[in-house]
């Protein structure tokens, strides 16, 4: 289980003009005009009481969040799994033995994994992990590893994106919400939550509970049983602990993503450049359910457009999940994901080994 640090606390500094920032700063990017709550920190909200699936330790611990260390050996390429900043905690990437994306890369020869557990972003992250990173992002953690790979594309060496919400142009239940909301909904929201959005609120406006047969569908399993019981009850208990989000951060991803499409559309502004997405020459796999409502899979799989990456070194896999199946669900696990972690391990022919 993980062990706790002390917080490396540390006031806003400028960006550093070297920008060996860490893979995390992909968060950075997507909250760069955030400064505001930045500074007072995130909302306060006790940890999940939930424990990990696979044992871990606290690499890096600030006010705003933890790199949890999922290594089994100091030596390797490490792979960065970015959880989404979203609803649901980062135990979406580690979630039960056969359901756990950590599990998976480490059991395809993955020996060095990071986690991010989100709290929230600071603007002064440094490496602690090395570069260049093989990022894995998993849905909205997906476009803060593609910010971070078009922002400093000598930081990434290969980019995984499994069910991440890139060219919101193509329809999904999501983006259909996001648009049509009145803005003042929105606004309401923060403004009830005195600047933060209340997590449970967030599940009460954008998803109704969980029925037993979708809590099969996302797990792709049978929960007959003691072993099926526990699994209900962990997910449960898991749905039931959503993250509270700064307000400011709420409210740019609704517009800027959601409803303007802005990365997409290369008009994202982070660090004070325009994010050409174009500037992502890593190679890519990409990874869709073809059952997911909130990222369809035509919508997941157009972000390879989107790219500069070679069509040669564009992988994908489109799998019979819904969006939760694509990290939780134990066929995914069984055949996406040990692909994933092979893609990740094997030599690419004709592609240049990239320096930091």
């Amino acid at each position: 289980m993980a062990e706790k640090t002390g917080k490396q606390l540390r006031a806003p500094s400028p960006v550093p003009d070297d920008p060996l920032l860490w893979p995390f700063a992909a968060a950075r990017l997507a909250m760069d005009a955030c400064f505001g709550w930045l500074e007072r920190g995130p909302p306060e909200q006790a940890d999940s009481s939930l424990p990990w699936t696979t044992p871990n330790s606290v690499a890096l611990e600030l006010a705003t969040m933890r790199l949890r260390n999922c290594a089994r050996t100091g030596a390797g390429q490490p792979a960065l799994v970015c959880a989404p900043y979203a609803l649901h905690r980062a135990l979406i990437a580690d979630f039960a033995p056969g359901h756990s994306v950590v599990q998976s890369l480490q059991n395809g020869g993955i020996d060095r994994v990071y986690l991010t557990d989100w709290r929230s972003a600071a603007p002064d992250m440094r490496d602690e992990i090395g570069a260049p990173v093989d990022l894995v992002g998993l849905c909205q953690g997906g476009w803060l590893s593609l910010l971070y790979a078009a922002r400093f594309p000598a930081k990434v060496r290969r980019l995984v994106l499994a069910g991440a919400p890139v060219d919101l142009s193509i329809d999904s239940r999501l983006s259909q919400l996001a648009r049509n909301a009145p803005e003042m909904v929105y606004d309401q929201l923060v403004a009830r939550g005195g600047g933060n959005v209340s997590g449970e609120e967030m599940l009460q406006v954008w998803s109704k509970a969980p029925s037993r047969d979708d809590i099969v569908t996302a797990l792709q399993s049978d929960l007959s049983g003691k072993e099926g019981a526990a699994l209900l009850a962990r997910f449960e208990r898991w749905n039931a602990e959503p993250l509270n989000l700064p307000g400011t951060y709420y409210l740019e991803i609704v517009n800027w993503i959601f409803r303007e499409n802005r990365i997409a559309r290369g008009e994202f502004m982070a660090l004070g450049r325009v994010i050409d997405l174009k500037d992502v020459k890593a190679p890519v796999f990409l990874l869709a359910g073809l059952d997911d409502d909130v990222v369809p899979a035509a919508q997941a799989l157009a972000t390879a457009g989107l790219l500069g990456t070679p069509p040669a070194f564009i992988a994908a896999a489109s799998q019979p999940s819904n969006h939760l199946g694509l990290f939780m669900g134990a066929r995914t696990h069984t055949h996406a994901w040990p692909r994933i972690a092979e893609w990740l391990r094997d030599d690419l022919p004709g592609m240049l080994v990239r320096r930091a």
